[in-house]
C-alpha cells in the first residue's frame, strides 16, 4: 500500500514538473502582417530609379506639355543598374513608369505621351521591359511607380481619367512579369497642361480615385505585390524625404483615418500608432542627391558617407525599410559619383557588422521563460524561434554575461513581428567596475529590427530589459557588434574672423594638421581647439584612430584672405551673406554686382566666386568683369571672361590676373545663366605670394 502511495505522489510531482515546462499558448497581438508583408520586410534595402521626361528637361515636376521626342538616352543600359544594385546588396528596384507629367516609359495604348513617340529607338523602345528583364536576370525584384496625377492627360479630374489610369495599371501589371511593389504617391491635382487647357485642376483626393476598386485590380493581377501609399494599404510613407524613421516607429496604423495626400499625415500618422488598426509598416524613401531627378549641377552634391550612414541607421535601424533613389542620368545609367558613394556605404555597413561579439547559450539568462521559447533562441536570427517570458511578467530581463570584458558599440534587436509588434519600451544596462548596473540606453519600439549606435562600451555583462509591452514580448534575436571608427578626414570650416574649426566624423578620433605643406601624419600639430588663420594658406589635415593607429586620407584646404575687416558696399539686405564664409547663405544683387571694402590695401592676384548652393539655383554668373580700386571711386578692370560650365558644375570658380595693389574689389555680372538677378554665395581674393 505504501509503495502505491509513493508511486502516486511521484507521478503527481512528475506531472507538475512537466506542466511547469509546458509552453503557454501565444496569441498574436493584432494587427499582424500577412505573408506578402513578411516577405517584403525581409528585403530591407532596395532601389528607386527616377528616370523619365524630367531627366531630359532638367525638371523635378514636369508640366505635361513636353515634346515626347525629347526623351532620348544616349547609352541606356539597365544591366548596369542591375549590376550596381546587386553588388550593393539591394534586393530590387522600383522605377518611375509614369511621373506627374504623364510621360509613360512603356508603349501604352492609353496616351501618345510615351516612349512610342520618343526619339529613343525611333519610338520602338520599352524602358519597363528592358529594366524588368535586366533585374530578373540578376535575381532581383522589380516594382513600378505609377503617378495618379497626370498633368498631360486632357481628362484628368473627370471620371474618364480613372479608367485611363486603371488601364495603365493593368498594362504594367500584366505585361512585365511579377511585380513586388506598386508605388502610389499623394501628389494629386494642381496646375498642368491637360491636353492644352493649361489650367489648375483640383480633385477630392480622398474619393476621386476610388482606391478600393484600384486596389482590387492589383490584388487580382499581382496578388503577391505590396501596395505603397500614405495609407498603404500594405506599406506606408515614412512622412519625410530624408530617409529617417522615428525613435518610436510603430508598424501599426490607423489606416481607415488616412488618405493619399492628406495634409496632416506627416505630423499625425507617419510614425504609426501603438493602437493602430492595420499592419502598415514604414518605408523610408530618400534620394542619394538633393533632387529626385538627374541634374548635372548636382554631380558634386551626392550625399556624403556620414549622411548615408545616418540614413541607414535611422531607417533600417528604426523598424523601416530603405528605398534609396538614383537619379539616372541622360545617358541612361546610374552616374559614377552615385555608384561610388553607394559602395562606400555598403562597404562601411559590412564593416560595422563584421566584428560580432561571440555569444553562446551559457552566456544568457532570463528572468522568465515560456516553455520552448527559451532565452537561447535569441542567438538564432530566424524569426520563427524567439524568447518569450511568461505572460504578465514585466519587466522582463535578459542578462548577458560575457565571462570577460568585451567592447561593443552597436546593439541589434528584433521582434517576431508575425505575432504583432509588442514592445513599448526597453533598456540596456551595463555592469560597471564596482559590479553595479548603470544605464547605457533607453528606447521605445523595436519591431522588425532596431539598431542602436552606442558609444564605445567595455563591460563584462549587459542587461536587456523590456519595461513595457502590449503583451508578453516575443524577442527573436539580439546581438552586439564592435564597429570600427568611421575614419574620414576632418570637415574643416573657417568663419569670417579667420577662426578655423575641425569636425570629426566620430567621437574618439584624433586629428593632426600642418600649415607649411608638410605631411600631417608625421609633422602635424594635434588639433585641440579652433585656431586663427587670417592670412592665405594651405592647410593639410588627417584623422587618426587611436585604437588601431590608422590614419584617414589627407585633406587639403587652400584658404584665401580671411574677411575679418571686410564690408560689403551694397543697398540690399543680406549683403553680409556675401562675406560670412558660409556657402549655404546667399546675397542677391539687383544691380548685378558686388562691391567690397577689404579694410586695408592688399597685393591682389586673383579672385574666387562661389555660386549659390541651394537646391533650386538662380542668378549664377555666366559672363563677368572684375575690378579693383584703391579709393572706391576709381576702378580698374583686372579680369573678364566666362564661367563656362557653371550651370552644370556650380563649384567655386577661381580666376587669376596680374598682381595689383587694391583695397576695394568689385565683381560685375554681365549675364547670368537664367537671366535673373545675380546671386553670390561668397567672394574671396588671391594674394600675391
Amino acid at each position: 500500500m505504501m509503495r502505491k502511495q509513493l508511486l502516486f505522489v511521484l507521478t503527481l510531482v512528475l506531472l507538475a514538473s512537466c506542466r511547469q515546462t509546458e509552453t503557454e499558448p501565444i496569441a498574436p497581438v493584432h494587427p499582424i502582417p500577412d505573408e506578402k508583408q513578411l516577405a517584403w520586410q525581409d528585403l530591407e534595402f532596395y532601389a528607386f530609379a527616377h528616370f523619365n521626361m524630367n531627366t531630359f528637361t532638367n525638371m523635378e515636376w514636369g508640366m505635361g506639355d513636353e515634346d515626347p521626342s525629347l526623351f532620348n538616352p544616349t547609352d541606356f543600359n539597365p544591366k548596369q543598374w542591375a549590376k550596381v544594385c546587386k553588388e550593393a546588396g539591394m534586393k530590387g528596384i522600383i522605377i518611375t513608369a509614369k511621373h506627374h507629367d504623364g510621360f509613360c516609359l512603356w508603349p501604352t495604348a492609353t496616351t501618345e505621351h510615351s516612349v512610342k513617340n520618343a526619339a529613343w529607338k525611333d519610338g520602338k523602345g520599352d524602358i519597363i521591359k528592358e529594366v524588368s528583364e535586366a533585374f530578373r536576370a540578376e535575381g532581383l525584384k522589380f516594382g513600378v511607380y505609377l503617378s495618379p496625377w497626370d498633368r498631360n492627360h486632357p481628362t484628368y479630374g473627370t471620371p474618364e481619367y480613372i479608367s485611363v489610369f486603371r488601364e495603365q495599371l493593368r498594362e504594367l501589371l500584366t505585361n512585365y512579369g511579377e511585380i513586388f511593389e506598386v508605388w502610389f504617391d499623394g501628389a494629386n491635382g494642381g496646375t498642368g497642361f491637360y491636353g492644352g487647357a493649361n489650367e489648375e485642376r483640383r480633385v477630392d483626393k480622398k474619393n476621386y480615385y476610388d482606391w478600393p476598386t484600384t486596389i482590387k485590380i492589383v490584388r487580382e493581377l499581382q496578388p503577391n505585390a505590396v501596395i505603397f501609399g500614405d495609407a498603404g494599404p500594405d506599406v506606408r510613407w515614412v512622412g519625410n524625404e530624408h530617409g529617417f524613421a522615428y525613435p518610436t516607429t510603430w508598424s501599426n496604423l490607423m489606416r481607415d483615418s488616412i488618405y493619399g495626400g492628406m495634409p496632416e499625415y506627416s505630423k499625425k500618422y507617419s510614425s504609426g500608432q501603438e493602437n493602430g488598426t492595420h499592419w502598415v509598416p514604414a518605408e523610408a524613401d530618400v534620394s542619394i542627391r538633393p533632387g529626385w531627378y538627374y541634374h548635372a549641377y548636382e554631380d558634386h552634391k551626392v550625399r556624403s558617407l556620414p549622411e548615408l550612414l545616418d540614413i541607414y541607421y535611422n531607417s533600417i535601424g528604426r523598424n523601416s525599410s530603405l528605398l534609396l533613389n538614383f537619379p539616372v542620368d541622360r545617358t541612361g545609367q546610374i552616374h559614377e559619383n552615385d555608384v561610388q558613394q553607394l559602395m562606400k556605404l555598403v562597404t562601411k555597413v559590412k564593416e560595422d557588422f563584421s566584428q560580432k561579439v561571440s555569444l553562446s547559450v551559457s552566456n544568457l539568462s532570463a528572468s522568465s521563460e515560456n516553455g520552448e521559447h527559451m532565452v537561447g533562441n535569441l542567438l538564432q536570427p530566424e524569426m520563427e524561434t524567439f524568447w518569450n517570458p511568461k505572460s504578465g511578467e514585466l519587466p522582463a530581463t535578459v542578462t548577458i554575461d560575457f565571462g570577460e570584458e568585451q567592447t561593443f558599440n552597436r546593439f541589434l534587436v528584433q521582434e517576431n513581428i508575425s505575432l504583432g509588434q509588442r514592445v513599448k519600451s526597453f533598456e540596456l544596462e551595463i555592469k560597471n567596475e564596482n559590479g553595479q548596473w548603470e544605464p547605457l540606453a533607453k528606447e521605445t519600439t523595436i519591431g522588425y529590427k532596431r539598431i542602436l549606435r552606442l558609444p564605445d562600451t567595455k563591460t563584462s555583462a549587459v542587461r536587456f530589459t523590456v519595461h513595457d509591452a502590449k503583451e508578453s514580448p516575443v524577442i527573436s534575436h539580439l546581438a552586439f557588434y564592435n564597429a570600427p571608427k568611421l575614419l574620414l578626414p576632418p570637415t574643416i570650416s573657417r568663419d569670417k574672423n579667420g577662426l578655423v574649426r575641425f569636425d570629426l566624423s566620430e567621437e574618439g578620433l584624433l586629428s593632426f594638421y600642418t600649415l607649411d605643406g608638410s605631411d600631417p601624419k608625421t609633422d602635424g600639430l594635434a588639433y585641440e581647439n579652433s585656431f586663427e588663420l587670417i592670412k592665405p594658406g594651405t592647410l593639410k589635415a588627417v584623422s587618426k584612430d587611436p585604437i588601431t593607429g590608422k590614419f584617414s586620407e589627407p585633406i587639403t584646404i587652400t584658404f584665401s584672405l580671411a574677411k575679418k575687416k571686410w564690408v560689403v558696399i551694397a543697398p540690399e539686405k543680406d549683403a553680409n551673406h556675401l562675406i560670412d564664409d558660409d556657402p549655404s547663405t546667399n546675397y542677391t544683387s539687383k544691380q548685378n554686382r558686388a562691391s567690397i571694402d577689404m579694410g586695408e590695401t592688399q597685393e591682389v592676384s586673383g579672385f574666387t566666386y562661389y555660386p549659390m548652393q541651394t537646391r533650386y539655383m538662380s542668378g549664377l554668373i555666366k559672363d563677368f568683369e572684375f575690378y579693383t580700386s584703391l579709393d572706391g571711386k576709381n576702378w580698374q578692370k583686372a579680369a573678364s571672361g566666362e564661367f563656362g560650365n557653371i550651370a552644370n558644375s556650380p563649384i567655386e570658380q577661381q580666376v587669376e590676373f596680374e598682381p595689383r595693389t587694391a583695397r576695394y574689389i568689385r565683381l560685375v555680372a554681365k549675364s547670368t545663366t537664367d537671366g535673373q538677378a545675380a546671386t553670390f554665395a561668397e567672394i574671396g581674393v588671391l594674394l600675391t605670394e
